[in-house]
């Protein structure tokens, strides 16, 4: 998923572990990535993703999160996600000199979940955040909303949905949504769930599109 004219290196140095695509000419931003709590910076959701965002012009960092370098399989310990918070502060700032353009940080799920979390703390981390299949509550227990810090994300935010996600409807993720502070786009890709199927649905394509429109060119400039 890598095509012509990207170049892809490891990068593993500071705690900070990542795959790192660089388009060909000037960047036009940077996109740091986290994954999910069953994946890797190999997930195929941010391989797709990444690709798409290298065509745009953008330097793209999939980087693996503490508990994933620590352990290569296993879910992650809620007694560690500050430190997997911590990680992507770390890459933030690995990464951040690969381009005078803005900072995009994000991921999926859990990914996603985190970095959120550390851009409600520090909204000078990045200039706008993007949460593919945000897990706003376990699956069938939708009174276990994961929404306490969304008041206060002022950061330009995209949230890319499956719309039979179990880990949210479209109507709970609507209403999680409008709790954030500052300007947000909704992209829904229909008929799929928490995988969103990038090699079926042309989510990475839309997810690409939304994050320029939005976060380059409307809300993402402050």
């Amino acid at each position: 998923m890598t095509p012509t004219g990207h170049q892809t290196s490891s990068y593993d140095a500071d705690g900070v572990v990542a795959e790192l695509s660089r388009p060909a000419g000037d960047p036009r931003g940077v996109v740091v990535l986290a994954h999910g709590a069953g994946g890797n910076r190999h997930a195929v959701i941010l391989r797709a993703i990444a690709a798409e965002l290298c065509d745009r012009g953008l330097v793209v960092a999939r980087v693996d999160l503490p508990y994933r370098q620590r352990r290569p399989k296993g879910p992650p310990s809620p007694s560690t996600a500050a430190a997997d918070r911590d990680g992507i502060v770390a890459a933030c700032a690995a990464f951040r000199g690969e381009s005078a353009g803005p900072l995009i940080v994000g991921g999926h799920s859990y990914g996603g979940r985190q970095a959120s979390m550390a851009v409600a703390t520090d909204a000078d981390l990045a200039d706008g955040l993007l949460l593919t299949s945000y897990p706003l509550h376990p699956p069938g227990k939708p009174e276990r909303l994961r929404t306490e810090h969304l008041p206060s994300i002022t950061t330009p935010t995209v949230v890319v949905h499956g719309s039979t996600d179990p880990f949210g409807t479209t109507a709970e993720m609507a209403d999680a949504v409008a709790l954030i502070a500052g300007p947000t786009r909704v992209v829904e890709i229909e008929k799929v769930g928490h995988d969103l199927k990038p090699d079926r649905k042309p989510t990475a394509e839309l997810t690409a599109d939304a994050v320029v429109g939005f976060l380059l060119t409307d809300g993402g400039r402050r």
